[in-house]
């Protein structure tokens, strides 16, 4: 969650961030590709925020088809969220087996369930192959993936998640997901 400082600090005009790393090709999409808006999410799957967010990610794309491109990109909060790195990790794990967006969704599904034990049984759900789950998760072979996105969250403004940019601008939702919404309806207006 954004503290409040922080939404004054971003709300008083000071300061304006700007994503610092456009959508490529390595970013887990949804939506349209040559969409005219684009909404980038830094994430974190033991977020309570980030697990009410998703459903409203889900609305936004269905309301506005065809005309937004959304990627979810890591920023686990470590510090308080013991599980938040491994669930990153798995979910790139997946994503190397071309199933990111069925992990996304169990994870939060059972985001109070994140021990590793946990993430193995989602993995074995989504039938991944669990010889190689286990030697990449071993390797950690994501997880410089999943530092270069915090890095790129930082480098843009983000300290809390989740945090949201549209069309590269900060978006903030920390008084509700609506206000998501409006900045895509006003972004597809200009």
């Amino acid at each position: 969650m954004v503290p409040a400082s922080w939404h004054n600090h971003l709300m008083s005009g000071r300061s304006h961030f700007e994503l610092t790393v456009p959508i490529d090709a390595t970013d887990h999409v949804l939506g349209e590709l040559h969409a005219p808006v684009s909404v980038v999410e830094y994430g974190d799957f033991e977020c309570p925020n980030c697990k009410q967010a998703a459903p409203a990610v889900k609305l936004l794309l269905e309301r506005f088809a065809g005309r937004v491109l959304f990627a979810f990109r890591h920023f686990p909060l470590e510090e308080v969220h013991p599980h938040a790195l491994l669930a990153a990790e798995v979910s790139e794990v997946a994503a190397a087996q071309g199933k990111f967006w069925p992990m996304y969704d169990a994870l939060f599904e059972h985001q109070l369930h994140l021990k590793a034990a946990n993430l193995r049984g989602y993995a074995e759900g989504l039938q991944l192959d669990m010889a190689r789950y286990s030697a990449e998760l071993d390797d950690h072979i994501y997880l410089q993936r999943i530092r270069e996105h915090v890095q790129s969250g930082r480098s843009s403004g983000v300290r809390g998640t989740p945090t949201f940019f549209v069309n590269r601008a900060i978006q903030d939702v920390s008084f509700g997901m609506h206000l998501l919404f409006d900045a895509v309806e006003t972004a597809l207006k200009r």
